[in-house]
Formats: C-alpha cells, structure tokens, sequence
C-alpha cells in the first residue's frame, strides 16, 4: 500500500512517542550514529557548580586569622580540614579529593576569576560559558565554537563532516549550557541512558513496524517526508548501536544513590563504548548558600566528592583513565564576610579543579589575600581563560585563540608528556 504523507507522518508522531528523546530531535538524530569507535581521542568532562560555590570553605586557609574571624560559625578548624599543606586545607566532605590529590591525580587552581567581576548569576556564568561581556554578540558557547571548528576540520580534512557524530553531549533535565551553543554542530541533551534507546525494545513487532515505517529510500520529490524518514532511521540506528554497545560494559563500581552520580555514572558508560564524543558537560545545582550554609554545602561538597571518586574508580576499572580529563568550576565564589543568616553572598575569585592521570597536581598559584579585597570580595589573579586557553591547546590539542576570541597565557596545569 502506498505511503501517504499523512500516513507516515501519523506513523513517524508513533515511532517518535517510543523514544525519549529530548526536545532537539533532528539535530541530535542526524549526529546520533556513532563512528566505529573513538579512537583513544582525548575527553573533556565539564562538572559546573550552579549557584556559586564558596570557595573559602572548600579550599579552607584555616590558619589565616582574618577568615576565622570573620566567619564565625563558617569557618572551619584546622582539627577539620583535610590538609594540603601548613596553611591550606580541603572541606572535610571532600576526603575523595583528598585521596585524587595525594595519587597525583586533582590539579588546585587558585584565584580563578575575571576583570570587573559580576554579581549576577545568570550574566557571570554566561561570561564562563561564552567568554563575553553581555554587550557582545553571543551566538556560541566557548565549548560549541570549539565543535564548530573541530566539525570544520574534519569537512576540510576528508569530508566526513558532522554526519553520524555526536562531539559533545549534555545530560540533565536543566536547561543546555550556554557554552555547548554551536552554530555549526547541535549538541543533544539527554536526561538519562535510556534516551539512547528503543522503548519496549523487547517487543519484536514494534521493531518490526518502525523498520518497515522506515525502509524506503530517499524519494527525492517530498522533502519534509524523506527528511523524517532519514530522521527516524537514524533514531533507530543509533538505539541499536547504543545499546548493544553498553551490553555487559557495567563495571561493578558502586556509585552513591544522588543525580550527579548517576549522570557520572553514564558518561563511563559512554566513554567506554565506540561513541566518539569528546565533551561530555554536567551540572550540580544548590550552591547558592545564603542562609544556614554550613550544612548545606558540606552536604552538596560530598555529592560531588562521591560522584567523581565513583567516576574515577569506575574509569580505571574500564582503563580508561588516561584519555579522560575533568574540570569543575563554579561562576563565582562568596564574599569573605559571613551574613547575619549564618551564609555567604555572592563573590567573586575561586578555585578550579582539574582532575586526571595527566595533571600536574597540588596547588596553581597562590590564596588570594584576605585583606587586599575588591568590595569586599576576593580579588582574581588568574583569568579563566587562562584555563581554557591551557585545556584547549595543552588538552584538547587546538588552538585556543580562535575558540576564545583572544590569545591569553598558558599554565602549567599538565604533565610534560600530556
């Protein structure tokens, strides 16, 4: 029987209700088939701190007489803290990190902020995410004119293009990351694993009917009804390939029962099957701590401290460690001062984290002064795109210049051999 538009677009509304894709199907569907495998390339996963992590209390001067005096129910002892050194200490929630850091595996960066900080945390963390000012022309993300440029490349070098590729992926039920924008390569979102999937894939004749809804060849003469035909093979093809690829890859790595464990505990998954993405990009939100803040933060320093050392160890149980790189960061810091609510309110300069095998590790320039202050919030000495620029060309291994608009000094922030 003949295939009527209606037909099969009534058919194609079916197939899509099988699965759970997010709200950018076609882009995703048409990157979604994965290559033959990754090639040992090196990955970039992004943890954000949403709300603005304290940055003081998570790498604690416990023996500086100004924080403890003016933080007078936050600040955390040196019976506390798990030391770095005489003078600086890790909140004690993050003995995982503590761990990373002594097997040479955690990178400090101190200080890490931007000229004529802002308070907001929308703006600030647009800033992060597309290193522009609000009156520029922001049409990219820093981490999609990066995709854009590698998704170039490969047109240029043998003209594979961005067919059947997915470079960088977000998961989570929060909005996309400004920083993933690319106006040359859609990014997806997925809430879960099984967004990659067939729904109800145990049941033959539902395989059976969306593969002969989508069958035919190209007609040529109805655009939008071969463009939804292309669409839905290649949500098939990529169910299939996803899900036979992650079949008996579970590494018995127990990771803690919280969100971003088990957004962590995908992107294993992910980079330990022939998808050849390289940016995976996830958030943890709460860290806007403006009222009883101590229990609330040591609460949220753990979920990511059991997160990432779950990550980790899974990593290494896959070996899989040495191709992997993470870095967390927050948009801004807190102030110095503690409120009257027993919390901190919005700030300024912080730390990054880097972690992995390649990391030069310990701590990258020095505490900020508490004394020397800006509106009383800590001042910045390293520039974050000091940071990206070292990721992108140290990393990454591309020029940074033309991701961040800039050219802006490396660090050492990685081994020789990296």
């Amino acid at each position: 029987m003949k295939t009527t538009r209606r037909r099969f677009l009534a058919g194609s509304v079916a197939a899509t209700s099988v699965f759970s894709f997010c709200s950018t199907i076609p882009s995703f569907l048409r990157q979604a088939v994965a290559g033959e495998g990754a090639g040992g390339e090196r990955i970039l996963v992004v943890v954000q701190l949403s709300g603005g992590n304290d940055g003081l209390n998570t790498v604690v001067p416990f023996k500086h007489p100004t924080y403890r005096g003016v933080r007078p129910t936050l600040a955390i002892g040196q019976d506390q803290v798990l030391r770095i050194n005489d003078e600086l200490g890790l909140h004690p929630s993050l003995t995982g990190f503590q761990d990373l850091l002594e097997n040479d595996r955690l990178a400090i960066v101190q200080g890490v902020g931007y000229p004529n900080p802002n308070r907001s945390h929308f703006e600030s963390m647009d800033i992060w995410h597309t290193c522009q000012r609000k009156m520029e022309h922001r049409s990219e993300g820093w981490l999609g004119r990066y995709v854009g440029i590698e998704a170039l490349s490969a047109v240029e070098s043998d003209g594979s293009g961005t067919e059947g590729r997915m470079p960088a992926l977000h998961l989570g039920r929060e909005q996309q990351p400004l920083a993933l924008l690319s106006e040359k390569v859609r990014v997806p979102s997925i809430k879960s694993l099984d967004q990659f999937r067939l729904q109800g894939s145990t049941s033959e004749s539902v395989r059976a009917s969306i593969e002969s809804l989508v069958r035919g060849q190209p007609r040529g003469d109805d655009s939008l009804l071969d463009f939804v035909a292309s669409s839905t093979r290649s949500a098939f093809k990529a169910s299939k390939q996803l899900e036979e690829s992650t079949r008996g890859k579970q590494s018995g790595t127990l990771y803690p029962s919280t969100p971003l464990s088990e957004k962590l505990k995908i992107v294993a998954s992910l980079i330990d099957s022939p998808l050849d993405t390289r940016i995976y990009y996830v958030t943890i939100d709460g860290f806007d701590t403006h009222g009883q803040q101590a229990g609330a933060h040591a609460s949220l320093l753990g979920q990511l401290d059991g997160a990432v050392s779950a990550f980790f160890e899974d990593l290494t149980s896959r070996g899989q460690t040495s191709r992997v790189m993470m870095m967390c960061f927050s948009e801004f810091g807190r102030r110095l001062n503690e409120n009257a609510s027993k919390g901190t309110d919005h700030g300024a300069a912080a730390p990054m984290f880097l972690l992995g095998d390649n990391v030069k590790p310990g701590l990258h320039g020095e505490h900020p002064s508490m004394t020397d202050l800006d509106q009383g919030d800590l001042k910045h000495h390293t520039d974050f795109r000091q940071v990206y620029a070292t990721v992108l060309e140290r990393w990454m291994k591309t020029e940074s210049e033309p991701v961040l608009g800039a050219s802006f000094p490396l660090l050492p922030l990685f081994r020789e051999q990296a």
